[in-house]
């Protein structure tokens, strides 16, 4: 979803070094080698090690634990072993041996030949790299010009009719376009991928999409889809370029879902539950959810009357456009995933097992459209799920939930679906399940998003929403409402079927609560106290005369 305005790049440690505690602030971006350098020049040491109070190592990394002045990581040197004599006597008979073996034997030629030979591979791989960063580099001044096109002209045109024009251009892969670098993950960084707290903002897109393989490959879903290799690499690379640039509903967003989606599957042991059919499903349908998102809600699309809003009779324009393009890519040969699996397969993952119930109720106007499919056939698997994060549809989908919670039978279709529809809208909408250095950058995301989207709907005339204008909505006042009504109460349902949530999802989002309340007070603190300071200037009353200047 982009980076957030106030996110805090640095990070702080206390080391204790020669008997002396010291400071240390670092940032976030800065690698393990230079952690490594900057200790060991602070006490000259050739190795070194980390270690808490408790005399536990500690890993030096930019992940490392932080700490406090009360308990520093003490620097420990490491004892280099001195060399014998008799051995330094041994190294220069052998050193002579091996300059008459070498004589004899021209093993000096050999290793200058292998020598040369080495150094064109390198000078080889080097103009390689180079082409691969000259690629990247003509990727993103292509993305800066578009966003730079968009600015200069959309006072003159609408942007989402622009955006339904151009999908066939959009969602094309050009065969030259080169697949992301290979990367090798650490055992350490595969268990974190797990985790609701894992942060994503310390990764780069091609590695997100190396993430994103990997889940695929862990989860066994290239096996059971039977998908080419170099497909899912096509196919994720072309994801990523249809996502747009906005501060929030952007590809780091995507990942972010399906990341959460990949960690539930875990937690929630859910590849011990569900067929790896489903499993594949859910997650295929986190990374296409916001596909194309052009960084305006559905109720702008249906109060601006846009293409999309048109185009879908105002019934949930964007999900629904998500859906489309996300097709629209699959149908591409290249770009297909699915292209291996049976007629009776793709059908199911297109379509949804339908309780059509509270589908007729959100869209009575697609009757036509919804006579095509049986009732009772399992059909609109990933179009149910993104269309589930329409937000306009939470209560219905949540109580539909709830009302099989007590007596959930994971051998009924019905009770599995509505379970999936859930799972997904929770992935949607869990940064505040992660900590709070990781999840406060999204609310500015967020924020400024709908900043955008206000300030533009005063420019056409159009409704405002309080939670949206700038000059109503705070941080703390966007959030506690949303964590209080929407998101404890799904969370906590969830927990229920879920027992292991609890402590991992619920027991954060209330501690964000608490934090925002907090915060929320302190800011009215200081509105109250400026209020009464500026009356008492405006009188000609000095605040000291009253003995409240902290005296």
């Amino acid at each position: 979803m982009g980076n957030g305005s106030s996110l805090d790049s640095s990070k702080v440690i206390y080391v204790e070094i020669n008997g002396k505690e010291e400071k240390i602030v670092f940032s976030r971006n800065c690698s393990t080698l230079d952690i490594v350098d900057f200790l060991r020049k602070q006490q000259e040491l050739c190795r070194m090690s980390l270690k808490d109070k408790a005399g536990a190592h500690v890993t030096i990394s930019p992940t490392m634990p932080t700490n406090t002045a009360a308990n520093p990581y003490k620097l420990v040197a490491k004892e280099v072993k001195r060399v014998d004599p008799r051995q330094e006597i041994l190294q220069n008979v052998l050193t002579q041996v091996a300059e008459q073996f070498n004589r004899a034997f021209k093993v000096e030629e050999t290793r200058t030949e292998l020598t040369n030979r080495l150094n064109v591979l390198e000078r080889r791989l080097e103009v390689d790299n180079l082409k691969a960063i000259e690629i990247e580099k003509c990727k993103k001044d292509i993305s800066e010009l578009k966003t730079q096109l968009y600015n200069n002209t959309k006072k003159l045109v609408d942007y989402n009719s622009l955006s339904a024009l151009s999908d066939d251009g959009k969602i094309s892969l050009k065969r030259d376009v080169p697949s992301y670098p290979k990367y090798t993950l650490s055992q350490e960084t595969v268990d974190y991928l797990k985790q609701p707290t894992f942060d994503m903002w310390h990764w780069e897109p091609n590695e997100m999409l190396s993430l994103l393989e990997h889940m695929y490959h862990e989860l066994g879903l290239i096996q059971e889809f039977n998908i080419n290799p170099i497909t899912l690499k096509r196919w994720l690379l072309c994801v990523q370029e249809n996502y747009r640039n906005n501060p929030f509903h952007n590809f780091r967003h995507c990942f972010c879902v399906t990341q959460m989606m990949y960690g539930m599957i875990h937690l929630c042991d859910l590849w011990g539950k569900l067929p790896k059919e489903d499993l594949g499903i859910m997650l295929t349908a986190c990374v296409c959810h916001d596909l194309d998102h052009p960084g305006y809600n559905n109720t702008y699309q249906i109060n601006a009357r846009t293409e999309l809003a048109v185009r879908y009779n105002d019934i949930s324009p964007l999900e629904n456009h998500h859906c489309a393009v996300a097709f629209q890519i699959l149908s591409n040969p290249e770009t297909n995933i699915f292209a291996n699996v049976d007629s009776t397969t793709f059908k199911r993952i297109r379509s949804v097992t339908t309780d059509m119930t509270h589908h007729a109720k959100i869209m009575e106007d697609f009757t036509e459209y919804f006579t095509k499919f049986d009732p009772k056939n399992k059909a609109h698997a990933m179009i149910m799920l993104i269309l589930a994060t329409d937000m306009a549809r939470h209560s219905e989908i949540l109580e539909a939930f709830k009302s099989k919670i007590d007596n959930f039978d994971f051998s009924n279709e019905d009770h599995v679906n509505s379970m999936k529809m859930v799972l997904v809208k929770c992935c949607d909408i869990s940064n505040e399940v992660r900590p709070m250095e990781v999840s406060e950058p999204w609310v500015d995301c967020l924020l400024e998003e709908y900043f955008n989207q206000s300030d533009r709907e005063k420019q056409e005339g159009l409704p405002v929403a309080p939670f949206m204008d700038r000059d109503k909505v705070t941080k703390p006042t966007a959030q506690i409402g949303f964590i209080k009504f929407v998101l404890i109460p799904m969370f906590d349902t969830v927990a229920k079927l879920f027992p292991p949530l609890e402590n991992v999802m619920v027991r954060p989002l209330k501690d964000a609560r608490d934090r925002y309340e907090e915060m929320k007070e302190t800011q009215n603190n200081i509105s109250v106290g400026s209020y009464f300071i500026g009356c008492c200037s405006h009188l000609g009353i000095k605040v000291g005369a009253l003995g409240l200047n902290g005296g």
